[in-house]
């Protein structure tokens, strides 16, 4: 596995593809060949994990690595919109890595379908340039954020249940970032998947786009939600924002 791509300028091709983002002062011609020269791992290909995969494979993030153990199941197409009812039984990382090569020949695409060990995961996490928690278990949520924070790379956390929504990003780049366990601490969870409460399908979606946004802006160095919790209620479709500090007493990063 590459951890760039090995690109130096984008071709006419590309640049036709991103001239909308290229037209923002904020990306430009640079920031759109960074985004190129970009590696993001995207951990869990569900409902947080379609968006999120669709919108960077769109947006020219130059490599994706895909991770899920999990099979297209028919429960799964009610939010999981990069699959489809041909893909039925299919692994999801692969199902997803079909779709996002039919929208962009132009991005690289890793697929792995078996679950890591905390080694695999660690040594995977410091060949990327940014991390997105799509997964659907504090397991790998508490396990994804001690590989981040050793290897220094930001994570895109993003989580959705019944009609809410939350969304953070740690950026383990900077000293003053809080962790994952400073919001929830391991052995106290409990069991919040939506095969058990449910949840309503644009729901992900927003959630998951915004978390290919915070990815974009953490690779350009743009301002990200480090330091804050959004929290989205669809059903009054509330957004709120709350601080979120580092915590001294934190097992994981104090």
């Amino acid at each position: 596995m590459n951890t760039h791509n090995q690109i130096s300028e984008l071709n006419d091709d590309q640049l036709s593809r991103y001239s909308r983002q290229i037209l923002l002062s904020e990306i430009d011609y640079d920031g759109q060949l960074k985004l190129a020269q970009s590696h993001a791992l995207i951990i869990g290909l569900g409902g947080l994990g379609s968006p999120a995969a669709l919108y960077l494979a769109s947006a020219g993030i130059g490599q994706l690595t895909l991770v899920d153990f999990d099979q297209v199941d028919d429960s799964n197409l009610q939010r999981q919109v990069i699959h489809n009812e041909n893909r039925i039984g299919q692994n999801k990382a692969a199902s997803a890595a079909q779709t996002l090569c039919e929208l962009n020949h132009h991005i690289q695409l890793n697929v792995i379908e078996q679950q890591l060990q905390t080694d695999e995961l660690q040594n995977l996490v410091k060949q990327v340039d940014v991390v997105l928690d799509c997964s659907d278990n504090f397991a790998t949520r508490f396990a994804l954020n001690q590989a981040c924070l050793q290897a220094k790379k930001p994570l895109v956390s993003g989580a959705a249940i019944r009609w809410e929504g939350q969304l953070t990003t740690y950026d383990f780049r900077r000293d003053d970032s809080p962790c994952y366990e400073c919001l929830y601490k391991p052995g106290v969870s409990t069991d919040q998947s939506c095969s058990r409460n449910g949840v309503v399908a644009p729901l992900v979606g927003m959630v998951g786009s915004m978390q290919a946004m915070e990815a974009i802006k953490a690779l350009l160095d743009l301002p990200t939600l480090v330091g804050k919790l959004m929290l989205i209620d669809g059903l009054t479709m509330q957004i709120r924002q709350f601080n979120l500090k580092k915590d001294p007493n934190c097992q994981c990063c104090a």
